[in-house]
């Protein structure tokens, strides 16, 4: 009987096995065929940027796409975020998909004839807007994914839930946003999602190739403010001032010694950046106060909260010993922790990668100091985030323009992989692959 058994469970795993590999065929022929559309979506997102918690004509084009594909659709989650639930017809795993949908306040530089000309007001200046990271890409791949699956609909074993999210770069000051207020909302609930996937376009890396880390593959990031008060006077007279500006300098300068002195850097990278100071309005006067924003990266829970406390004592002491007081808050409005890719998901969803690119392909990239949200729903769930190739072949990536830049360009030609990745890797988790 137990032979009978075992015999039954191997034909319907190797039936199960192949149905994939069908599938996964049609996959391939579905997305070589839509490069065209990803295309169009893509250029119409990038002319029309919108930034965080303002995705208002995005997430309208998002969800009429969705709802033409009979995808059960929920809008204005997390604000302007809109989630689709596709139900396969056979019972199995729910998945959850990503895409970010914001741009970023960045007057573009490109040559294309779709750069954005949006102009906006951000923190109280007027801006322009770009899709200077890419967020543009990933939209129309992941409308892309659900076009594909929507129509394999009958042969999924399980549950798709497409998490379209709002305000990735962070939300406006003092509001709430992003993948933080979508899981408070309940995005990874009704159905409970068992992994989520997510992909993000990278310009240093040659198009037609997908990197990964497991682990730690992105840091955690803090924002931060020092605030260093003193006592104005005549630049005449300096002896009769507490001035600040010296003081932060000096407390500038101690901070890079954290990252040399106090980090074990053959274990982890890590970052202390002072990025604004402001302090003073004329040559002649001492300010009684300047005001640093700057922000913090670390690649383990341990490592952040160090550079925390090591930020903390030096401001603070720093300006103690110099008669002055430094108030620091940390975080001052960002806080996202470390994008963590869950090491056996990641192990046994490398070979669809590998299949889906050829293993040539698939590279292992070291961590990075740059930052995710996609790391909130990676503390929740088991969640693998990746990168896809958008440098045009044969550039140096040393001298290709960075995300968040105004020159910042991508080759349109590696969407389709981008489409096969998140198929394959949500078919074969479905099929037990990642299990």
């Amino acid at each position: 009987m137990k032979k009978l058994y075992l015999l039954a469970l191997s034909l319907c795993t190797t039936a199960a096995v192949a149905q994939t590999d069908a599938l996964k065929g049609m996959v391939a022929k579905k997305a070589d065929a839509m490069q065209a559309k990803l295309i169009t979506w893509r250029r119409d997102f990038h002319e029309h940027p919108e930034l965080g918690n303002h995705e208002t004509r995005t997430a309208g084009i998002i969800a009429d796409h969705l709802k033409s594909l009979g995808i059960e659709i929920k809008t204005g989650v997390a604000k302007t975020g809109v989630v689709g639930l596709l139900k396969g017809s056979k019972p199995g795993p729910v998945v959850a998909l990503r895409a970010d949908m914001d741009g970023l306040p960045v007057v573009e530089r490109t040559a294309v004839p779709f750069a954005s000309k949006v102009k906006t007001t951000f923190n109280n200046n007027e801006v322009g807007v770009m899709h200077a990271c890419g967020h543009d890409t990933h939209m129309s791949i992941l409308m892309g994914v659900a076009e594909v699956l929507s129509s394999m609909k009958n042969d999924l074993h399980g549950t798709v839930k497409f998490i379209f999210q709002p305000a990735e770069e962070g939300p406006p000051f003092g509001e709430e946003g992003g993948a933080e207020l979508m899981i408070k909302e309940g995005v990874l609930q009704n159905p409970k999602v068992d992994a989520i996937f997510g992909l993000h376009i990278n310009a240093q890396t040659e198009v037609g190739k997908i990197t990964y880390r497991p682990g730690g593959t992105m840091a955690a990031v803090n924002d931060m403010q020092i605030v260093v008060k003193g006592r104005q006077a005549h630049s005449a007279y300096p002896w009769s001032s507490i001035d600040p500006i010296v003081v932060s300098a000096q407390i500038i300068n101690s901070l890079q010694t954290i990252v040399s002195r106090n980090l074990n850097v053959t274990e982890n990278a890590a970052v202390v950046t002072i990025g604004a100071i402001n302090g003073g309005n004329r040559s002649n006067i001492i300010p009684e106060q300047v005001t640093m924003m700057g922000t913090l990266r670390a690649l383990s829970a341990d490592d952040e909260k160090m550079l925390i406390e090591r930020v903390k004592t030096i401001a603070t002491k720093t300006a103690e010993a110099a008669g002055a007081t430094a108030e620091v808050k940390i975080p001052f409005s960002v806080r996202y922790p470390v994008t963590y890719n869950d090491p056996k998901l990641t192990e046994k969803m490398l070979p669809t990668l590998q299949a889906t690119a050829g293993a040539a392909n698939v590279l292992l990239r070291p961590a990075v100091t740059g930052a995710e949200d996609f790391s909130f729903f990676q503390e929740k769930v088991p969640g693998l985030f990746i990168f896809l190739g958008g440098m045009p072949k044969g550039q140096d990536p040393t001298k290709t323009a960075a995300h968040h830049t105004p020159d910042f360009y991508i080759d349109e030609s590696g969407f389709s992989l981008g489409v096969k990745a998140l198929c394959n890797l949500t078919l074969d988790y479905m099929a037990g692959k990642g299990k």
